[in-house]
């Protein structure tokens, strides 16, 4: 097959796995700089232009999208889409999965775990919504925050009113969760590849640090996951509509809880923590599905 892998920086860890895992089943892949591409929309003659010369067919195209350019990328995914060339991901799944806000309300439409959740834009009514929530502690994010970034543990209800207040003040889009503090600072990954968790690692936070991602410093191993948060993991998956995805869940008192769906998941992480070949899952799943013009949209919304 030939695939293409759309990513802007070909040494990261995730993006040599997935073209040595090509290789090694005997595919052609070739790496494209998504933000050097531009398009040419014309009738019944899509085209993608890159390095100046017209791309060719490809079987299938695996988008990793950052997602600072989240509307460009995808709309150059769109076009591999109308080309006929299979996603890995489709264009319209990525776009729902990065809006945090859109994808806790489908979520939630699909009855899956989710912490207490408010939204909020400028709101001088902070301590109603902290009545709302039950109190402090909670966690107060920016929806544009990505790697931990823009999240605030807030741990009395003067200090969440503060940074509600303070975020209100520069006219930005808000969103307060309770703190499940039986976590422990910990939370699970669920790589979800096709119709199956493929892996799943246990992520704990430095020292001192609520959050648990790896950028920030956190660690992993590997861990069995219940039943429960197996299928919790798959709901999530298939509520963005996505074939390949990280599920972020924490164990809460009340059941597993998503915290997020990460359409562009990184490797390292994982593999190292389980020993599992990701990246051959994922080629794998593009060999059973990658059909000429097929799209797979699972989700709605």
């Amino acid at each position: 097959m030939k695939l293409a892998l759309m990513c802007r920086n070909a040494n990261l860890y995730s993006h040599r796995r997935l073209v040595e895992a090509a290789q090694a089943r005997g595919h052609e892949i070739d790496v494209i700089n998504h933000l050097r591409c531009y398009i040419n929309i014309a009738a019944h003659k899509p085209e993608i232009i890159y390095g100046g010369e017209k791309l060719g067919m490809y079987d299938a195209v695996i988008p990793r999208i950052g997602a600072s350019v989240t509307f460009f990328g995808t709309a150059i995914l769109r076009q591999f889409e109308m080309m006929g060339v299979y996603p890995v991901n489709e264009s319209v799944a990525i776009s729902r999965s990065r809006d945090k806000l859109r994808s806790l309300q489908l979520l939630a439409r699909k009855g899956i775990g989710l912490p207490v959740t408010i939204f909020a834009h400028r709101t001088s009514d902070a301590a109603k919504m902290l009545e709302l929530m039950g109190g402090a502690p909670v966690v107060i994010k920016l929806l544009e925050g990505t790697q931990g970034l823009g999240v605030v543990l807030a741990e009395t209800n003067k200090s969440a009113e503060s940074v509600i207040q303070a975020f209100s003040s520069v006219s930005t889009d808000i969103l307060v969760q309770e703190f499940v503090k039986e976590a422990n600072g910990e939370d699970i990954r669920c790589l979800v590849v096709g119709d199956k968790v493929v892996a799943a690692m246990m992520r704990k936070g430095k020292e001192g640090d609520f959050r648990s991602n790896l950028h920030r410093g956190g660690s992993a191993r590997a861990i069995k996951i219940t039943p429960t948060e197996r299928s919790t993991a798959m709901a999530a998956a298939k509520a963005m509509g996505l074939n390949v995805c990280g599920v972020d869940l924490l164990r809460s008192n009340h059941g597993p809880v998503v915290m997020e769906v990460n359409s562009s998941p990184g490797l390292e992480g994982v593999e190292t923590a389980t020993g599992i070949d990701v990246a051959g899952k994922i080629i794998e799943h593009i060999e059973k599905a990658a059909v000429p013009g097929k799209t797979k949209t699972r989700g709605k919304g």
